[in-house]
């Protein structure tokens, strides 16, 4: 991505995970550096850890890439979003002819960094 107004950014979307399951973990990491940010979610053993940790490295790759002048060690995550995804509803077979309805969420993921003053 081109550098915004926010910093360098990075979105995943419709990822197969509730957003109330990864919110926890972006506060963990919200206003960090960008290498200590790595390292969190590297020792976590959460699936939105994965899905975060890849998603942030994605945005400082894409800062080192389009500004070569740059260091890992003056990023920081600017800014990280966790958005409601749509909601895919499936039929539950449930005993003697009824039915259920199975609701799965999705996520997006949004993340800027950008770097120290």
């Amino acid at each position: 991505m081109v550098r915004g107004k926010r910093g360098y950014t990075a979105h995943s979307r419709f990822l197969r995970i509730s957003p109330s399951k990864v919110r926890p973990l972006a506060n963990l990491v919200r206003r960090r550096p960008y290498g200590e940010a790595l390292a969190i979610l590297a020792s976590l053993p959460q699936k939105g850890a994965v899905l975060l940790y890849k998603t942030i490295k994605s945005a400082g790759d894409n800062a080192l890439f389009h500004n070569e002048e740059l260091d890992e060690g003056v990023l920081f995550v600017r800014e990280l979003q966790i958005l409601d995804g749509p909601r895919m509803k499936r039929i539950w077979v449930r005993g003697r002819g009824r039915a259920d309805q199975q609701v799965s969420r999705l996520c997006h993921i949004s993340v800027a960094v950008e770097e120290t003053t």
